[in-house]
């Protein structure tokens, strides 16, 4: 029997990509997407499939966001719009006929006549008749489906590409949650006894804390811009963040000492693991920031790294002069829109991984490997990570006498002060030059 791979299957004799379709889409699109690969070799297939994967995830996520997912909430948004612009009483009258016959369409032939003492009553298939409410209540602007004003949403609010991932995904949750606890998706149902459901039942329930106040924060942003534009009176997700865990002072995450940097560096790190560790090393930067970055981002000297957290914008640092041999290597051969790391492939559109998380376990077990550790009794993760490179660039950028606000514009953290915050048009490029060309690498560092 041929080995299985993600995204991939035999189908006479040669492989195709096959991406499974949400539920809420099997209507429009079917159960899933296929696409032959033209290939009897499982590893060339393995190799060709990521764009194709990537292609059939956008045109999933092209229908989910187009509206053509559900044909009926199209045919009630058109119903809305032309109330909405209806000007004459005569020119309202008649819609609301059309849209009055139109419902009743969508309800179907009575299924049976139900006698109420000496009046009889038609009785309707219950889903029809669901349907055909909640067409005429999105027809009348009495129901909002939950991501009506996403995109307007997100046209008017400077948020990076990461958090808008999370806004989708929290409404994409919340939906499936809808549907599951028989509450019509739509804003005006969400109520707060409705939101703590919704974080008790479908959010907490082996998410991390922080996890769930991500969604949680998502879904209150958009809601507070809706009242903001007058749709809603309310914003049911006010205090249903989860208590932040209280953490002590010996438990929290640290930096590497330069001992456990030098015996990682020097530890014979296998594939692209030696390099993404240098990079993060002498840049400060996340894992993930790292593991996207593509030729075309390392261009006059300056790496150029997505937005993470809360940044607006592509950041730009410095490539340290340590880093010169590693990043040639790197880019040997490949064109500007390849990948600096394609061991990393992106995840399925929709998903809560990050692109970096193999690298994030495959450093877990190498640094475990080394008898790098610190655990404190009855915690389940390490006081070191991969984010310990990060702090231990911030240490050493400081104790080379570097000034924070510097520090803070190389490695993306919020600058305080207004002066600075907000009016500094921030360093020249010889302040952040300076900045990470001061920290350096431990003595004995095998380059």
């Amino acid at each position: 029997m041929p080995r299985k791979a993600q995204f991939l299957e035999l189908h006479r004799g040669q492989y195709r990509v096959v991406v499974s379709v949400p539920r809420d889409l099997h209507s429009q699109l079917g159960t899933k997407l296929k696409r032959s690969l033209g290939t009897d070799s499982l590893t060339t297939a393995d190799a060709l499939k990521w764009s194709v994967v990537t292609e059939l995830k956008r045109q999933i996520e092209e229908a989910r966001r187009g509206g053509n997912a559900d044909p009926l909430r199209k045919e009630a948004t058109q119903y809305r719009e032309a109330l909405t612009k209806a000007r004459t009483e005569n020119e309202i009258d008649a819609l609301r006929y059309a849209l009055a016959i139109r419902a009743e369409q969508i309800a179907g032939k009575p299924v049976e006549v139900e006698a109420v003492g000496n009046e009889e009553h038609p009785v309707f298939d219950p889903q029809r008749a669901q349907q055909a409410k909640q067409f005429a209540d999105m027809a009348q602007g009495l129901a909002t489906p939950l991501d009506a004003y996403l995109s307007a949403f997100h046209a008017e609010n400077l948020r990076s590409a990461g958090v808008k991932a999370d806004d989708l995904r929290a409404l994409e949750m919340l939906a499936e949650w809808c549907r599951k606890a028989a509450i019509p998706p739509f804003v005006e149902a969400i109520e707060p006894r409705t939101a703590g459901r919704f974080v008790s039942e479908a959010l907490f329930p082996g998410k991390a804390r922080k996890t769930v106040n991500k969604y949680v924060s998502s879904l209150s942003a958009y809601w507070r811009w809706m009242i903001k534009k007058g749709y809603l009176e309310a914003n049911p997700w006010r205090e249903k963040s989860l208590p932040k865990a209280r953490q002590a002072e010996d438990e929290a995450e640290r930096a590497f000492t330069d001992e456990e940097v030098l015996k990682l560096l020097n530890g014979k790190p296998t594939g692209y693991l030696g390099p993404l560790m240098k990079i993060a090393a002498l840049t400060g930067a996340r894992i993930d920031a790292i593991a996207s970055l593509k030729v075309r981002d390392m261009r006059d000297g300056m790496f150029r790294f997505k937005p993470q957290k809360r940044e607006t914008g592509h950041r730009l640092v410095p490539i340290h002069s340590t880093l010169r041999a590693t990043i040639e290597e790197l880019t040997k051969d490949k064109g500007d829109e390849d990948d600096l790391f394609p061991e990393l492939p992106p995840p399925p559109a929709g998903s809560e991984r990050h692109r970096s998380n193999p690298a994030v376990q495959r450093f877990g077990t190498y640094r475990k490997s080394l008898g790098i550790d610190d655990r404190v009794a009855g915690k389940r993760s390490s006081r070191v990570t991969f984010h310990s490179f990060r702090r231990w660039f911030i240490t050493k950028a400081e104790q080379a006498g570097i000034a924070p606000h510097i520090i803070a514009s190389v490695v993306g953290h919020k600058r305080q002060g207004m002066t600075l915050g907000l009016y500094s048009g921030g360093p020249s490029r010889e302040q952040l030059t300076e900045c990470v060309e001061a920290v350096k690498l431990p003595e004995g560092v095998k380059l």
